[in-house]
């Protein structure tokens, strides 16, 4: 079976792409595919179309802008070809923050309290007198998400360039608690992690992928019926948004228990330190297994035109 990987892209997460592309094909490979990973930041267009589809399936290792928000995925479904990970709808409104808080708020699943600036409204938002975060909102990996805790010492000029950038980004009230991920498989969640960044420090882009945080599976610090419920929150809301194959929601645990929803993934790291393979190998599935299951997922999908 031709399996196609897309990775690298136009995102800021081009880097953190190209290194899940690389793993996705050497487990595929090595579990027998005929794999190809290809960067549609260089082959694009009737090239980019005609490789995918040769393809029997298609692996979406894109994060971020042209791969995780909808856009590839609507391409490949007017190319008759099929892809693993969600559809064009799901993709969209996960990636998008916007989208995401407002779907998950009317589902009753508890977000931050959060508000949308511009570098003119960014300094009168009533979020900024207590510790808050603001970030892109579309984006991931941490890009350009400043976890302010101390905000008369908040990196100012930092935030404004970045919001030139972005035009209007994201700013939530900082919940302060254990953060966990929750990765879904198929339908069913994969153990939780606990995520315990180096001290002092933040999970940010840098220590997301340099070894010094710890990702805890199963975790030290969270209790096993708290677990159960993260678990059971992961599939409520891979099911609400109607995501397929793959996801992986992220949260706080608050002091009292309760779970704050901070973000839903589509397209997941899936490099050699990321976060759904380690959960997915703790519940005894190796790498070369996930990539099977995944390409087995997607060839039951049915592109909207064939």
């Amino acid at each position: 079976m031709k399996v196609l990987v897309l990775s690298g892209g136009i995102s800021d997460e081009r880097e953190v792409s190209l290194r899940s592309g690389k793993n996705v094909t050497k487990a595929l490979i090595s579990a027998g595919y005929d794999a190809t990973n290809l960067d549609p930041k260089i082959i694009t267009g009737s090239e980019l179309k005609k490789a995918c589809q040769s393809s029997d399936v298609v692996f979406i290792a894109l994060h971020g802008k042209g791969g995780e928000d909808g856009s590839l995925q609507k391409k490949l479904e007017t190319w008759n070809v099929r892809y693993i990970g969600s559809d064009p709808a799901s993709s969209k409104n996960c990636i998008d923050k916007a989208s995401m808080r407002r779907i998950a708020k009317a589902a009753e699943f508890v977000i931050a309290d959060g508000e949308y600036v511009t570098i003119n409204s960014f300094k009168s938002s009533k979020l900024l007198k207590a510790p808050y975060v603001i970030k892109p909102i579309v984006g991931g990996s941490s890009i350009d998400t400043f976890v302010v805790r101390k905000p008369a010492r908040a990196p100012i000029a930092e935030i404004e360039h970045a919001l030139v950038k972005y035009g209007k980004m994201l700013v939530e009230e900082l919940i302060e608690g254990v953060e966990i991920t929750v990765g879904v498989l198929g339908k069913k969640a994969l153990p939780v992690i606990e995520i315990i960044p180096p001290h002092n420090q933040e999970f940010d882009y840098k220590n997301k992928y340099n070894g010094k945080t710890q990702e805890l599976c199963p975790p030290q610090n969270v209790a096993k019926d708290v677990q159960k419920r993260a678990q059971q929150e992961a599939e409520k809301l891979h099911t609400l948004f109607g995501c397929r194959d793959m996801s992986r929601s992220d949260y706080i645990i608050r002091a009292d228990g309760s779970l704050v929803l901070l973000d839903i993934n589509t397209v997941p790291g899936l490099t050699e330190q990321s976060l759904l393979p380690k959960a997915a190998a703790t519940a005894g599935v190796t790498m070369d297994e996930l990539v099977t299951k995944l390409v087995a997922l997607a060839k039951q999908h049915k592109p909207a035109l064939l």
